[in-house]
């Protein structure tokens, strides 16, 4: 089989991976500047932005899984040289997660007060809570078309391109929030109001300018009756990778939420010392995320155009250069640990058990990055349902069993809780290598035929 005429699988892991960082961490950014910028209007605004924020970052969460079965789907259709498909998919995907948000928009804007009230709400941040996540709530579904547009550009390579929108995103958010909250040039002084419609007017351009990109930068030409072409055998193949992604999401953020609840019977001591620890290793955990998607498309393209040899080796290839990468920026945080932490409190007792956890990390880290890569890479060739079982399964016997065993019973304490989590992120990458090497994953591919090159 020649080769691609495909640029996505000449780019290097790094050059895929940084964007997508980038733009990640400008995402979680957005709701986070909210936050803080209203810290100088009001202290319960503030915490009501934080609730509404649960909420949303839910939505982000669901539409983010969908997005991975719409960036596999045409990644392996650019791969196989058929971008007519590709972009049939696109538009499919468009019109199916347009759908999906707009119905979970009207729910949140009809059902705000009893959601907020669901996860316990304080009477008195409950309309200032409720307000934002109604605002916000009603462009739900620009959110859910925003992630399937980034997916769309990332399928193509084009990540600068996400990246550089998100950060206009959030650029637009803080000039919002800044006209809304200190009344520039006569504007009414709106607070948690001003702020949510910010937020909701700076999604929507960046959606409208990263569909421009799709139209007109990478030449998908489409026509408006064709933005509302349904495919339903592309539909399937959307589905058949996202949905199993889904429920292994669920499965395990289920199983965080059994070990947090854990971890608040150790005291409150334990509970702040987690918080700092898992704060100081987002920055490693985003990353592995972000080596993870990047390893997803080009194994992706690799495998639309049948060059599985090469598909396997760049699964591997990223492997090594993601764990050299885990392991430097992990040890960095845990020779320097101690020090970041004293930055956020001056508890000693929290200081001394955080500075041992992020020795700990180390291995938790390498094992969580080498779980996303080869898992992501498994999804790329269309194995998305044997990770996701793994996935549902692996948490509950090993990280909440040992958990409970090391952290409850033996009364380890949160050495034990990460022990627990370092062996289920080891387990899975281990199964997940193994699947990989037994190549069964090349019967899994989604594209049944292959244009010729030209």
């Amino acid at each position: 089989m020649g080769e691609s005429k495909n640029s996505v699988k000449k780019l290097s892991l790094v050059a895929i991976t940084w964007p997508i960082f980038i733009e990640t961490l400008l995402r979680m950014f957005l709701g986070n500047v909210d936050t803080f910028m209203l810290s100088h209007y009001s202290d319960n605004a503030v915490g009501a932005v934080g609730i509404a924020n649960q909420v949303n970052f839910m939505l982000m969460l669901i539409y983010a899984v969908s997005s991975t079965g719409i960036l596999i789907t045409i990644s392996q259709y650019l791969g196989a040289n058929q971008r007519k498909k590709a972009v049939e998919a696109a538009n499919t995907a468009l019109l199916l997660n347009f759908i999906f948000g707009f119905i979970l928009s009207g729910g949140i804007v009809i059902f705000a007060k009893p959601l907020l009230r669901l996860i316990n709400t304080p009477v008195e941040l409950m309309d200032y809570a409720s307000t934002y996540l109604r605002i916000v709530g009603s462009v739900s579904f620009i959110q859910a078309l925003l992630t399937t547009t980034a997916a769309i550009i990332r399928s193509f390579g084009k990540t600068k391109v996400s990246m550089y929108v998100t950060m206009g995103m959030n650029i637009v958010n803080v000039i919002g929030n800044s006209l809304f909250l200190y009344g520039f040039f006569g504007l009414p002084v709106l607070g948690v109001t001003g702020v949510a419609i910010s937020t909701a007017v700076s999604q929507t351009l960046a959606f409208f300018l990263v569909f421009f990109v799709i139209m007109k930068k990478i030449d998908i030409k489409t026509s408006f009756k064709s933005l509302f072409s349904f495919r339903k055998d592309l539909a399937k193949q959307i589905i058949a990778i996202g949905l199993p992604s889904a429920a292994e999401s669920g499965a395990y953020q289920v199983s965080q939420l059994v070990i947090t609840a854990m971890i608040n019977t150790m005291g409150a001591i334990a509970v702040s010392t987690k918080i700092y620890t898992m704060n100081i290793l987002w920055f490693v955990m985003l990353f592995g995320i972000s080596l993870g998607q990047g390893t997803q498309i080009i194994v992706g393209h690799h495998v639309g155009a049948r060059e599985n040899d090469r598909a396997y080796k760049a699964c591997l290839r990223s492997l090594k250069v993601s764990l050299v990468i885990a392991a430097i920026m992990s040890t960095v945080i845990a020779v320097f640990g101690k020090t970041l932490v004293s930055i956020l409190t001056s508890n000693e007792d929290i200081i001394q058990m955080a500075g041992k956890l992020l020795w700990y990390s180390i291995l938790l880290e390498l094992g969580r990055v080498f779980n996303l890569v080869v898992v992501n890479a498994l999804k790329a060739s269309g194995d998305a349902t044997f990770p996701a079982v793994a996935g549902i399964i692996s948490p509950w016997f090993t990280s909440v069993l040992f958990c409970y065993l090391l952290g409850i019973k033996m009364n380890w304490g949160l050495v034990g809780v990460w022990i627990g989590l370092m062996s289920d992120e080891w387990l899975r990458g281990v199964i997940a290598l193994y699947r990989w090497k037994t190549r069964i994953w090349e019967s899994k591919r989604l594209v049944t035929e292959q244009k010729a090159l030209v």
